[in-house]
């Protein structure tokens, strides 16, 4: 509800306790003493508060006083409102792992009567309100005895305020001591026993109890003094939370320990009197050592968690508890694990960490740095989200649609050897070339010409495009269109966007939308109540790769050589770095998990040496060893082909088809590459003229492939007319009897 909506009629409940007094058969009086003869009986004078007290109880039992005392109570419910409170973000077990201060500055944090001990809640009433589940709000017999002790005194020795009066005052930051803000007091109870029940009103109290400099509320306090949330506490702990919104200031534990101890032994004492803890629990209580500093707030997942809150922010969210798929207990280990790698790496090395669950799209840990406040490595940088160079980590994509395409196979036989590509010459990593080696084979070893010659076949756009489904973003500089460089690093991606990549390529060549924040929970902070959005259907995924490419790239990654243990079929891995050797890669998956591992300096500058196989690998292999078990990868879908021999032949061996090959393969010499052709195809599908197709060089019969297809085959002349349909970009290739080829790209128009 918005507010403490005022119900009708009178009092009800909140005026039971005077009913029953009222109500309440006489007794007969005892007889007053008689003085002796001669002596006079003497008055005792009424002090100014009881006589206050007095008048204002004879106020309101009069009629006027009592609809007066209605409308009081009827306005200060709906114009009460719950305090703001601190945004947390959990786990997906509900699990702490951040938590941010209210917009005062205050540690304020949502906590419910479920959420704290229930022995605590036995101590806090037995301390403070032993009646507060019968009375309405203010307590006639512990406000009557207020006023007998303070005629007594003189002066207030207890104020008789209830745990409702308490809230009351902390709701409205009320001062202590003032009869008029007594009486303010005690409309504000009144206000919220008629619009909340008992446990709502704890509630209250568990949000607002001060506990010494801007900690507010028990679940903060729980945190900051004992390291630990309120759920379960020992009798020592829950002892010193009773004890300290008595006198928050005077009785820090890091200010004053012997205080705070000396009011926590009498909170102890009075348990066991009441009979609420045995006599040896108060005294194992007394014996618990007393906190001497305040703690830090928990920052697991820092990254994850800030961004989670600035996308609540810019949705204005007012939510005050969100909840992400991340598992704490994997983000602990992994978070621990990282720090003590990174503490072996010299500064401003530093590396990052992305673990997903591809079969539903949830993230499960991620290390965006290792240490948020080591200035030194720019920890405050997200660096799963820092757009880096991928090196040869776009290898397995490129492979994947030339088998998709059927331009190669992993058994079909390629030339790894110098090719230039229109100007573009690539070489490899190590500079030594390998000859004549299967595709499985140069995707293993990571050669790059092989690479390059593929993606001249398939096309650098279309790659491009695949990436994009999986949910990346690519940041290509000033290029309109890619070029032959983007199979080898020659693009901007993150860290998390390989993760998804990778990914779908796990999952059968379907890329589903990674997510982190779980279901909605929590209730806004502008009021009590508030209706909670559900959350919306999780994407089915987009196709990156057919399935049987996707277990082609699957076979050929998981035999690939490398210093991890484990079997082929189960973990499969591709390494990366890019040019200058500033960024270190490694992304892996099994069965069910997928991992990115980063490794490089936050400012981008070279580290000699730094070698994705050599340092990233390593890293990878401890995350999966904190994972758990691995998952062995699925087996092969129906239509796999396996056997070199029963290839096409233009299939079984790729001669290179860059441009600047020479010898005695085919050159396609109409139409060039990157030509611009007006055939008139904008008038609709068929219309437009033929695009002549010229070549020369090469052994007859040749076949020639318009965008992977086989278009015309067994021609013996080395002329040929194609009609398109469409205009756009084509990839054409032609093969000749030996096996060779050449491709060219143009945009039809």
């Amino acid at each position: 509800m918005d507010a403490f909506a005022p119900g009708p009629g009178v009092m009800r409940r909140t005026m039971r306790p005077m009913r029953r007094l009222w109500r309440r058969d006489p007794q007969p009086a005892a007889p007053e003493p008689v003085p002796p003869h001669g002596v006079r009986a003497v008055r005792p004078r009424r002090s100014r508060p009881a006589a206050a007290l007095a008048a204002l109880a004879l106020l309101l039992l009069g009629l006027g006083g009592w609809a007066a005392l209605e409308r009081a109570v009827a306005s200060r419910a709906a114009s009460l409102r719950e305090p703001e409170t601190g945004l947390v973000v959990e786990a997906r077990d509900g699990t702490l792992l951040r938590a941010f201060a209210a917009s005062d500055g205050r540690w304020r944090l949502a906590a419910d009567v479920s959420d704290v001990d229930p022995r605590f809640l036995q101590m806090l009433q037995g301390w403070e309100d032993k009646r507060f589940e019968s009375h309405g709000g203010v307590d006639l017999i512990a406000l009557g005895r207020s006023v007998l002790e303070s005629a007594r005194h003189g002066r207030i020795v207890s104020g008789g305020s209830t745990l409702t009066m308490q809230v009351a005052r902390l709701v409205e930051r009320l001062p202590t001591g003032s009869l008029s803000a007594k009486g303010r007091q005690v409309l504000g109870a009144l206000a919220l026993e008629r619009a909340l029940g008992k446990d709502e009103i704890l509630s209250l109290y568990l949000k607002l109890a001060p506990y010494g400099g801007n900690v507010e509320g028990l679940r903060a306090a729980s945190l900051t003094w004992l390291g630990h949330e309120p759920k379960r506490l020992t009798a020592g702990e829950a002892a010193l939370l009773v004890a300290l919104p008595q006198s928050p200031e005077r009785l820090r534990p890091d200010l004053h320990p012997e205080r705070a101890r000396a009011a926590r032994d009498r909170v102890l004492a009075r348990m066991a009197a009441l009979g609420i803890l045995s006599p040896g629990e108060a005294e194992r209580g007394q014996r618990e050592p007393m906190p001497m500093r305040r703690l830090a707030m928990p920052t697991l997942a820092a990254h994850a968690a800030e961004g989670a809150r600035q996308r609540s922010l810019q949705a204005r969210d007012e939510r005050n508890r969100l909840r992400l798929t991340l598992d704490a207990g994997l983000q602990a280990r992994l978070e621990a694990y990282a720090r003590e790698k990174v503490a072996g790496l010299p500064k401003p090395q530093s590396l990052a960490i992305v673990v997903a669950d591809h079969t539903s799209g949830e993230i499960v840990a991620t290390i965006g740095s290792p240490d948020l406040f080591d200035a030194a490595r720019q920890g405050y940088v997200d660096l799963t989200k820092a757009e880096r160079s991928p090196g040869s980590t776009l290898k397995p994509l490129i492979y994947g649609l030339a088998f998709e395409r059927g331009v190669a196979h992993p058994e079909s036989l390629m030339d790894d050897r110098p090719t230039s590509f229109a100007g573009y010459n690539p070489g490899n990593f190590d500079g030594r070339f390998e000859g004549t080696l299967t595709a499985r084979r140069a995707l293993q070893l990571s050669r790059n010409l092989p690479a390059v010659e593929l993606l001249a076949a398939v096309g650098p756009s279309r790659l491009v495009d695949r990436i994009r489904r999986a949910g990346a973003e690519l940041e290509l500089g000033n290029r309109s269109l890619p070029g032959l460089a983007i199979g080898l690093g020659g693009l901007g991606i993150s860290l998390e966007d390989l993760v998804r990549l990778y990914a779908g390529l796990a999952h059968g060549g379907v890329a589903r939308p990674l997510r982190i924040e779980a279901e909605r929970s929590g209730a806004p902070n502008a009021a009590f109540g508030g209706p909670e959005a559900a959350s919306g259907k999780l994407d089915a995924g987009q196709r990156i790769l057919s399935s049987q490419a996707a277990w082609y790239v699957a076979s050929i990654l998981s035999g690939a050589p490398s210093t991890t243990k484990t079997s082929p079929g189960t973990l499969a891995f591709k390494t990366g770095t890019s040019f200058g050797y500033r960024d270190a890669w490694t992304l892996a998956y099994d069965g069910r998990h997928v991992v990115g591992v980063w490794v490089g300096r936050p400012d981008g500058a070279p580290v000699p040496g730094l070698v994705g196989q050599d340092v990233a690998v390593p890293i990878m292999r401890d995350v999966f060893a904190r994972i758990g078990p691995p998952v062995r990868l699925p087996g092969p879908p129906p239509g796999i082909q396996t056997s070199a021999s029963r290839l096409p032949p233009a299939m079984r061996h790729l001669a290179p088809k860059g441009l600047g090959t020479r010898g005695g393969g085919p050159e396609i010499l109409f139409p060039p590459d990157a030509a611009h052709i007006e055939l008139g195809l904008g008038d609709g599908v068929g219309s437009g003229a033929a695009l002549s197709l010229k070549l020369r060089n090469g052994r007859p019969p040749f076949t020639w492939y318009v965008d992977g297809r086989a278009t015309l085959s067994g021609l013996f002349e080395r002329q040929a007319t194609w009609r398109p349909k469409e205009p756009g970009f084509v990839t054409i290739s032609v093969v000749d009897a030996a096996g060779a080829a050449a491709t060219t790209r143009v945009f039809l128009d």
